[in-house]
């Protein structure tokens, strides 16, 4: 039986068990099995193996990357044209980009890359059409475009969350509070610091069993679901934000647009008349969470002209030295820093101190 059939078969028999507190170790037992069979399409045995598609190993440039993910149609290439100046073919009918095509804005200093990602459709996630390598494309974003008809939104935006999610992208989630450790000997330590409404030691242990995992620590901090447990467990999830932009406002009423905005995570945009683009960038720049230091050479004006881009996981006096060149720490003293992260202007401070967005930094160095 083929892996497609297998997933076939458990999500049916997810779909036909009612969901209540005796049914909850099998349907807990059948989304770990599902989990394990999607993470064998997406990571193929060693071995033989098909070639990687065409045009989607795209180099990456620039201090962040967006991907444009949407059904064939809803306006992505029109979209990307409009922003970057670059030409995706655009025509009217479905499935008309095939291969990842970058593009370059700059934005408040910073370059960031767009990439248009070919039509994901239902069933990218068990290697139909050529979803697979488009989503592997994804998984490298920092911030994803899910581009949504504002005539058929709610369908789309359901499909293609359940493609990503299939492929282990959460959106707009954050990690689970869960400690997990495997261990030598010991069996199951199983700890709750809150109470919990789904898992309890039973659970958890029948889903480590189906992993074949009989000696763990668990420690759940928050009000853990199996969904949860199992993300923790497989390991290889990604989290990241997303914007969901819904295009053709020119087609709905003034009263629609108003409801829209109240939706969570929303922008509405024209691509063709190129509305309230500029609604999307400053959005955008929110999202991907960039700080932008200037850096101040010894007696002179700081450079406002080209500020140094720091993305969160790196925003310390370290990371922007490293990003100004990789051998400038070995003779780094301390860095003085005038802006919003320090208390006094200029304030001397070491490698961990954390910037924030529009500080200057003047490196002084060992002489």
């Amino acid at each position: 039986m083929s892996i497609l059939q297998k997933i076939s078969d458990i999500e049916a028999e997810m779909a036909r068990t009612q969901k209540n507190k005796a049914t909850a170790g099998h349907l807990g037992l059948l989304k770990a099995k599902l989990a394990k069979l999607r993470r064998e399409l997406i990571e193929p045995k060693s071995g033989g193996g098909g070639g990687k598609g065409e045009g989607f190993d795209v180099a990456r440039t620039g201090d962040a990357r967006v991907g444009f993910v949407g059904f064939p149609s809803v306006g992505k290439s029109t979209l990307l044209s409009n922003l970057a100046g670059v030409y995706s073919e655009v025509a009217a009918y479905e499935f008309t980009t095939l291969t990842t095509v970058p593009g370059v804005i700059r934005y408040k200093g910073a370059k960031i890359q767009l990439l248009d990602l070919p039509g994901i459709i239902e069933g990218a996630k068990d290697g139909k059409g050529r979803g697979k390598q488009v989503i592997a494309v994804a998984r490298t974003c920092h911030l994803i475009f899910l581009c949504l008809d504002v005539l058929k939104p709610l369908g789309h935006k359901a499909i293609i969350e359940h493609e990503l999610e299939g492929f282990g992208i959460r959106l707009n989630k954050k990690p689970p509070q869960i400690t997990f450790r495997v261990k030598e000997k010991g069996g199951l330590n199983y700890n709750a610091q809150v109470e919990q409404s789904e898992l309890d030691k039973e659970l958890v242990q029948s889903i480590l069993k189906e992993y074949k995992i009989h000696n763990a620590d668990v420690t759940l901090n928050e009000d853990a679901t199996t969904d949860m447990l199992i993300d923790v467990i497989e390991g290889n999830r990604i989290y990241i934000p997303a914007i969901y932009v819904l295009n053709k406002i020119d087609q709905i009423s003034i009263e629609e647009l108003d409801l829209i905005y109240k939706i969570p995570h929303t922008v509405p945009i024209s691509a063709h008349h190129k509305w309230n683009f500029d609604d999307l960038l400053e959005t955008m720049w929110d999202y991907l969470k960039l700080t932008r230091i200037y850096t101040k050479p010894k007696g002179q004006l700081p450079d406002y002209t080209e500020p140094v881009i720091l993305r969160k996981d790196i925003n310390t006096v370290e990371g922007f030295v490293n990003k100004i060149h990789r051998t400038l720490m070995d003779s780094f003293k301390h860095a003085l820093v005038w802006g919003s992260s320090v208390k006094h202007c200029p304030q001397r401070v070491g490698k961990d101190h954390i910037l924030m967005d529009e500080d200057v930094v003047q490196v002084i160095k060992k002489h």
